[in-house]
């Protein structure tokens, strides 16, 4: 039987699709605040959600007992607590899904000799990269649970940043199996590609950060954050220093993920202007047009996304921006790569 066949092909794409169903719904479970409706972690019994009104309200009573209930929706009902519930408990599943969905096949193939040893070696990898992004789940959730209402955004960004990336490198090792052949390009505009993908990248961590910090729902206004000011200092409740405001700060957070904006579509349109004078073939063409496009797309969700104060369907399709722009970059390093 022929080794990395359509078989593993369809199969590294099927997780890509299910990777990014996981992002969406996860991107709802935050921006419905419904992360820390289920505070007990179950990996096989918590794949079944409440079956009669007792193990609802069993399932409430928990809920009670931590901070996201006593200091901010003490005035749940019941069904509150159900629509809140249900989309981290699908979230949840969706991850065990995917688990299953990588590993199965992936013993499969293995057993059966239909991988080569570099698809193998790859292929664990993404078990890996698929364990730690249940652990960094059950780490981000955990920081909600003790004193503060909501989880911490530092551990929000590496669960969604990793989550991003995992997805980059599934897409990744099914293109090498699609593409064994690859064109030598320059080393420099292959560098250029991967510089902008870092910097993508540190912007998808600054989407993390503005919604952990709920930073999307002040400065609601475009281009200039509010009355014309790039920081408004009124929004802080103490005096921190100022670096700190970058990282922890919701106007100083904002203002970068903002300014990377900028910097990104510049990325974006030297690549395009550069890669289109080097002659390109019809893959790496559509790369680079996929990227000029995506990137305008991009940047209006995300201005729309600021001026409408963050509504869900919007934050979501925002996000769902930035995967499309991160699957075009992956797709477009890996036409110029040797």
């Amino acid at each position: 039987m022929k080794k990395d066949n359509k078989k593993v092909i369809y199969w590294l794409l099927t997780g890509c699709i299910l990777i990014f169903i996981m992002v969406v719904v996860g991107g709802i479970t935050r921006l419905t605040h419904s992360g820390l409706s289920i505070s007990n972690y179950k990996l096989i019994s918590g794949t079944i959600p409440p079956m009669n009104e007792v193990e609802w309200q069993e399932a409430f009573d928990l809920y009670k007992q931590y901070p996201e209930y006593q200091k901010l929706n003490n005035h749940f009902t019941l069904q509150d607590f159900k629509d809140i519930y249900f989309w981290e408990w699908l979230h949840r599943v969706i991850g065990r899904f995917i688990g299953l969905v990588f590993f199965l096949p992936f013993l499969y193939f293995l057993i059966t000799k239909q991988l080569t040893k570099p698809t193998i070696q790859k292929s664990i990898v993404l078990l890996i990269m698929g364990g730690f992004q249940g652990f960094l789940g059950w780490y981000m959730v955990k920081s909600g649970l003790v004193d503060n209402p909501d989880v911490s955004h530092y551990r929000l960004a590496a669960h969604l940043t990793t989550a991003f990336i995992t997805f980059a490198y599934t897409f990744w090792v099914a293109l090498d199996l699609m593409f064994p052949i690859k064109k030598t390009i320059q080393v420099k505009f292959r560098n250029l590609i991967r510089l902008g993908l870092a910097v993508l990248l540190i912007q998808i961590i600054y989407g993390a950060f503005v919604a952990g910090l709920d930073a999307g729902f002040i400065h609601n206004h475009w281009p200039f954050m509010s009355e014309g000011k790039l920081i408004h200092e009124t929004v802080y409740t103490e005096q921190v220093p100022v670096i700190k405001n970058f990282f922890e700060g919701k106007s100083g957070v904002q203002f970068i993920h903002r300014t990377l904006a900028y910097v990104v579509v510049i990325f974006i349109l030297l690549i395009w202007y550069k890669g289109k004078m080097m002659t390109p073939d019809k893959m790496q063409l559509k790369g680079l047009n996929a990227l000029l496009l995506l990137v305008g797309v991009q940047f209006l969700l995300g201005v729309l996304t600021i001026m409408y104060g963050v509504p869900v369907w919007l934050g979501v399709t925002h996000q769902i921006g930035a995967f499309f722009l991160l699957s075009a970059m992956t797709f477009t390093l890996h036409r110029y790569s040797k």
